[in-house]
């Protein structure tokens, strides 16, 4: 706004304001800013901007054509207005400004919401990746847990197989060695268990002995 030049039309009546504001933006290069009512006399001021000598001559054709539909109250253009002047110039109270605005952050809010919109599907897609990602990931674990325990039972059976084949192979061994205990304990002359002589010890011991003797001299 500051570098730009700024003109003032007052009128009485709001025919000769619009009469003013038309014919300002059509004789030259100048930007219409609004409208502003003021408070009595039915006065009416418009408002626009723009370099230095457009703003004069966009002033001087909309006061002679306002004065055609009713009375010019007065008129003024202010070159490089200073900043600070923005808060009189730039209010509430002036219409179309307002409105644009409005129609601007309306028009923004729109964009913004249209912008969300095609990045639901996007969102909703992400979601539903992740949770199906994390139920993959549960069922793996699950998985890796079903089969750690399958194998942690394979293994104790194969330890209680082991153990059995253990105890069975010592019983077998067991039964062997009394087995041949037994076998070199008996007389091999007699076969008598009660027989005193073992194996390898002499014949004599023999409680058959005398009888076996006797039998072969017949």
């Amino acid at each position: 706004m500051s570098k730009l030049a700024l003109g003032i039309i007052e009128t009485i009546g709001l025919a000769a304001a619009v009469e003013a504001g038309d014919t300002a933006v059509k004789s030259a290069n100048v930007k219409l800013i609004g409208y502003e009512l003021s408070k009595g006399g039915g006065m009416v001021t418009v408002k626009i901007e723009g370099y230095v000598g457009a703003v004069k001559a966009a002033v001087e054709a909309g006061c002679i054509a306002a004065e055609k539909v009713s009375k010019v109250w007065s008129k003024k253009v202010i070159p490089r207005p200073h900043k600070d002047l923005e808060k009189m110039i730039i209010t509430e109270e002036t219409v179309g400004l307002v409105k644009e605005n409005q129609e601007k952050e309306s028009e923004e809010v729109s964009q913004i919401e249209k912008q969300q919109d095609a990045k639901e599907p996007e969102k909703i897609e992400k979601l539903l990746h992740k949770e199906m990602k994390e139920i993959v990931e549960s069922k793996v674990v699950e998985a890796i847990d079903d089969s750690e325990g399958i194998k942690e039972t394979i293994s104790k059976e194969q330890s209680q197989k082991k153990v059995v084949s253990e105890v069975e192979v010592t019983k077998l061994e067991n039964e062997s060695v009394k087995e041949h205990k037994r076998n070199t304990d008996i007389c091999n002359l007699c076969g008598n268990p009660k027989c005193p002589r073992k194996k390898g010890e002499p014949r004599k011991l023999c409680i058959n002995y005398e009888k076996e003797k006797r039998r072969t001299s017949q």
